[in-house]
């Protein structure tokens, strides 16, 4: 078949792009599709105004090296003293960053941080979404407050 030069200018530069959208559709689906976890959040421990959490992440999806994890109090709980990861607070949101040394979560691997925190005295809910670097995570979640007398 012989085509004229803008025509086979034109037919080459459709294959092109249509070539390099159906790859970064690929691209795109492929890292949505393999995402994926699951949140155990657990009061450990409850006292007037204060209480302790351990959170543990479990990856369903791809390795991931490198983790944040992000959520949403809706009771005016503070996040205070954290262990195994930097946690920081604006307002009711909730961002947990890997510590360094645990930054790698297999697949169906898991990492574990806790923190003190603070809460009003009148209701102290955990949270019911949480996200993993900003994909949200949809095993079921497992949110429980475990008391001992």
């Amino acid at each position: 078949m012989h085509l004229i030069p803008s025509r086979r200018a034109a037919l080459l530069a459709a294959v092109t792009a249509t070539t390099l959208v159906t790859g970064t559709l690929t691209a795109v689906t492929a890292a949505a599709a393999a995402s994926g976890c699951r949140v155990d959040y657990r009061i450990t421990n409850q006292w007037g105004g204060g209480f302790g959490a351990d959170v543990t992440i479990t990856n369903l999806g791809d390795p991931v090296d490198g983790w944040t994890l992000t959520w949403s109090y809706t009771a005016g709980q503070r996040v205070g003293q954290a262990w195994n990861a930097t946690v920081t607070q604006t307002g009711s949101e909730v961002s947990a960053r890997d510590a360094g040394y645990n930054a790698s979560i297999g697949t169906n691997g898991t990492a574990t941080f806790g923190f003190n925190g603070s809460w009003d005295n009148s209701s102290n809910p955990v949270p019911d979404s949480f996200a993993l670097n900003g994909t949200t995570c949809t095993g079921a979640a497992v949110s429980y407050i475990h008391l001992t007398p």
